[in-house]
């Protein structure tokens, strides 16, 4: 998992693990294993990191071409064979995408990009409309994670909410708060999501409520965001059974925890006012994925120069329908209707 992102149209482009990213030739014919054809000569962008080079662990023989359906081999546009050495084990997160394919009959939206709307240089990822079947199965394969998460809460009769945030916006904060407020009414689980440390599931411990610390930068690559396999591993430290309520606070990140469905029933993002209005135009895959935006920090707002009608405005242009709460979580204003919200979400 993980080096790759997903456009708001859904589209998935590929980041190599170096950085860089490889035009690739026609797809190589059935049969031919795991090769793939490369573009030859050009000189990689300044920062490129390295020219062509593959994973570690591949060699390249230039010359005549390998028998057809050997599986060692191909052949690039100028003639260039390759020999690999190992490959890297599947699900890894490294795709490759071939230039020129057939675009798959009925593909999803998500998994194509119209390129004419599109501002700035994007040619070192462009892959046109194809099917990037190595990130489709990772998707695919998380989706798959979600939906087992989704039955082991459900057997358990557990309701599980997904906040989202960027850094700093005050998601810690609130769960502190909500745990505070529920203790002895709602019973609750807390998947704790960061990339190192402790520090904030410290602060949600002695509230009440069981926590389980899932660091991804142990053993999980470091990502900026929880994916549904992380917190399936989270979940089995929690006993499910004596809970009603899990939440899973994700990684501080406006972009990507937004992509990846972790089997949470309702998805919130926590919004500070001091990121400005425009945030829901500039990042609308998550303002478009959540139920519910709380509007945090509103005591700041004598302060910062933050429209509170524009960015409802801009809101409700992504998204229409996600409720709107206004909160100071250091203070409890607000903390009432967020409240009410968690508590519609558990009878829902």
């Amino acid at each position: 998992m993980g080096r790759f992102h997903r456009h708001d149209d859904g589209t998935v482009h590929e980041h190599g693990p170096d950085g860089h990213s490889h035009t690739h030739g026609d797809v190589p014919p059935a049969g031919h294993g795991s090769g793939h054809g490369h573009t030859h000569g050009d000189v990689p962008p300044a920062g490129h990191g390295s020219g062509h080079g593959d994973w570690d662990g591949h060699s390249h023989t230039h010359g005549d071409l390998p028998p057809a359906g050997d599986g060692s081999g191909h052949g690039d546009r100028d003639g260039h064979s390759h020999t690999h050495g190992d490959l890297p084990p599947a699900g890894d997160g490294i795709g490759h995408s071939h230039e020129g394919g057939p675009a798959a009959a009925g593909a999803d939206a998500r998994r194509k990009r119209d390129h004419s709307q599109d501002i700035g240089d994007h040619s070192g990822y462009e892959t046109g409309l194809e099917r990037i079947e190595i990130l489709e199965r990772i998707f695919d394969e998380n989706d798959a994670a979600a939906a087992a998460n989704r039955a082991v809460l459900d057997a358990a009769g557990v309701v599980a909410v997904n906040v989202m945030s960027s850094p700093g916006a005050g998601k810690t904060t609130l769960l502190a708060a909500t745990l505070d407020a529920l203790a002895g009414q709602v019973r609750c689980g807390v998947v704790e999501g960061d990339i190192e440390t402790s520090l904030d599931a410290d602060k949600l411990r002695g509230r009440g409520a069981q926590i389980a610390l899932l660091n991804t930068g142990a053993g999980f690559g470091g990502e900026c965001h929880l994916d549904a396999p992380m917190v399936a591993h989270a979940l089995r430290e929690l006993d499910l059974d004596s809970l009603d309520l899990v939440l899973i606070e994700n990684v501080g990140n406006l972009v990507c925890p937004a992509e990846f469905d972790v089997g949470a029933h309702r998805k919130a993002m926590v919004f500070s006012v001091t990121e400005g209005e425009d945030k829901p135009l500039k990042y609308p895959v998550m303002f478009r994925a959540v139920d519910v935006v709380v509007l945090n920090k509103v005591d700041l707002l004598a302060y910062v120069p933050f429209d509170a009608a524009a960015f409802e405005a801009n809101l409700r242009q992504i998204n229409p329908d996600a409720a709107l709460i206004e909160t100071n979580a250091l203070t409890g204003e607000g903390i009432q209707l967020w409240l009410r919200w968690l508590q519609a979400a558990l009878v829902d």
